[in-house]
């Protein structure tokens, strides 16, 4: 069974770091190249992590918009990070923490600080040496920290970005003072095909060079995004024009998984790169282990429908935790996903468009924030319900699930959550209690890991297998404890609790082929190679509605 776990604690020697920029554009996968080299490492048996920089002047990520940014990723230690660190995680198997996310805020802030505490009394205060210097003590001291041979550090943006560049200025610093042996550069850009004549462009790969050697770095290795594999003469070019070895250059093509990746770039002979750049001697990774992990990821058929009904359907970024553990989930299964997002307002505007969720196999409510769009994520949850859908909310669908058993089973007209309406005369959702009188929005909410307990002779006990778990969590309400008692008078089963049964976890309907939900973040704790049990539980259920339906359909065709 994969562990992720690095079979060797650390070299002996200086630690050793990998920068990872990005040019052209945002979006191109420079989390998942981080990630891919950070696998490869460990799997040649060095202790290597990843660590992500945001150029955002945020502190974290917790306020930020998932339409814009992505979504928020909770780490065990409650830091609300950056997407790549799900990434991250999922990718080599270890529960990071909130320091390998830094942001501007974070330095800034810590500059500050030190300023008013008089530590650079008589000085100016300045990017240069200051900012840097800060920035360098953070990486330093997580790789001190951590023990590890190699600090893998993804910079966010793209290279030009004003707010981008004390990082790089602060990573040619440490080239000069740490050595070149110690320090390598990874580039990664994209690589356009023009439709009207197929042609590999490389023009955007050596502008992007050209702003960072102005800056003061020569990229070592140079890794290309592109929709297909590069053709050897547009390696030869981008090599010649950007001072690099040609095999120092390497293709990243779309594929069919992101967990190919490390496959593809292993299969190039990117440690061979690593081994020259960083002197680290003879690697051969093995990765065997991850091979029999991405196979079943190509799966083609059966292909499930899942309607994810959500408020942040128009990027995907906005539940890419959620995505990749359905298709954990589907992988372990042999089955392929179809997840299309669904922006739950449709439903408020035309109540008959829910008719179409019979087209589903299973229907998702994932997590979010506020009044848009709530009311249609409750109709969705009615529908679900009443026409034996599969279905599975998380934190704010948990929430709205509740609300809409208490008004459409339990009678409780008028029922809510106090965040969409403060007025409402059944408070099913309410403020967690030490929530109140809380004016910051930043880093407030009940953050982070949580013991949780399973209620024996139920379906989250049967489908856990142990009456105990640790899940992450990101909420400022929850279901309110006085009416837990009222909805299960009407059938709603509340199958887990947490901080001695104060807090309501999960809840199911018996009866139903399959319909709960969690109040915690399952998606955080998903892998590739072990699934989060509740996302594989829904996709089986998923699978089995999907097979009624072509029986019922095959019968009433023969009929």
């Amino acid at each position: 069974v994969f562990k992720g776990v690095s079979p060797r604690v650390s070299m002996p020697g200086p630690r050793k770091y990998v920068f990872v920029t990005g040019g052209v554009m945002s979006g191109l996968g420079k989390g998942v190249i981080t990630a891919s080299i950070a696998k490869l490492l460990r799997a040649s048996g060095l202790n290597a992590l990843p660590m992500k920089i945001d150029p955002y002047i945020n502190v974290d990520a917790g306020t930020m918009n998932p339409i814009v940014h992505g979504e928020v990723y909770v780490t065990q230690d409650g830091g609300e990070c950056d997407m790549d660190l799900g990434t991250y995680e999922r990718f080599l198997g270890v529960d990071l923490t909130k320091d390998h996310n830094m942001t501007t805020g974070q330095v800034y802030r810590s500059v500050i600080d030190a300023e008013r505490r008089g530590e650079y009394l008589g000085e100016c205060v300045q990017i240069i040496p200051h900012v840097t210097n800060e920035v360098k003590r953070r990486l330093r001291g997580l790789a001190e920290r951590r023990g590890l041979d190699v600090l893998v550090v993804e910079s966010g943006g793209t290279v030009g970005d004003i707010e981008g560049l004390p990082y790089l200025e602060a990573f040619r610093q440490m080239r000069a003072e740490d050595g070149r042996d110690n320090t390598m550069f990874v580039h990664v850009t994209w690589g356009p095909v023009l439709p009207s004549v197929g042609e590999f462009k490389t023009k955007p790969t050596q502008h992007s060079v050209q702003e960072l050697r102005r800056i003061g770095i020569q990229p070592d290795v140079i890794v290309v995004r592109s929709s297909s594999p590069m053709p050897e003469d547009a390696k030869r070019k981008i090599a010649l024009y950007t001072n690099v070895e040609q095999d120092a250059v390497f293709s990243s093509p779309d594929l069919e998984t992101i967990y190919e990746v490390p496959l593809v770039l292993e299969g190039q002979g990117f440690m061979r790169a690593v081994e020259r750049d960083l002197k680290l001697g003879p690697l051969n990774p093995n990765l065997d282990d991850w091979r029999r992990i991405v196979e079943p990821f190509k799966a083609k058929a059966p292909q499930l429908r899942i309607a994810m009904v959500g408020k942040y359907s128009k990027l995907a970024d906005s539940y890419v935790s959620v995505n990749q553990s359905l298709h954990h989930a589907a992988a372990r299964l042999g089955v392929k996903l179809s997840i299309e997002w669904l922006d739950s307002e449709r439903y408020e505007l035309e109540p008959r468009e829910l008719e179409a969720l019979r087209e589903y196999d299973g229907v998702l409510i994932p997590g979010g924030f506020g009044r848009r769009g709530s009311e249609g994520m409750i109709a969705a949850a009615d529908y679900a319900r009443r026409n034996m859908i599969p279905f599975l909310g998380i934190c704010f669908g948990f929430q709205l699930a509740a609300v809409s058993f208490a008004r459409h089973v339990a009678g409780l007209d008028g029922a809510n959550s106090t965040e969409l309406d403060p007025s409402t005369p059944h408070p099913v959702v309410d403020l967690l209690p030490e929530q109140r009188g809380i004016d910051r929005m930043g880093g407030t909410m009940r953050l982070g890991a949580h013991e949780i307990e399973i209620v024996p002779g139920t379906a989250a006990r049967t489908i856990y297998g142990s009456d105990r778990i640790i899940r992450r969590h990101r909420h400022r309400y929850e279901v309110n404890p006085d009416y837990v008692s009222k909805l299960e008078e009407s059938g709603l089963v509340f199958s887990a609790f947490s901080d001695s049964r104060r807090r309501a976890e999960i809840l199911e309907v018996p009866g139903h082929p399959f319909f709960m939900a969690t109040q915690y973040h399952l998606e955080f704790s998903s892998r590739p190679w072990e699934p989060e049990p509740l996302f594989t539980a829904f996709v089986a259920a998923a699978h089995a509605s999907a097979h009624g339906k072509k029986e019922t359909h095959a019968l009433t065709t023969a009929g």
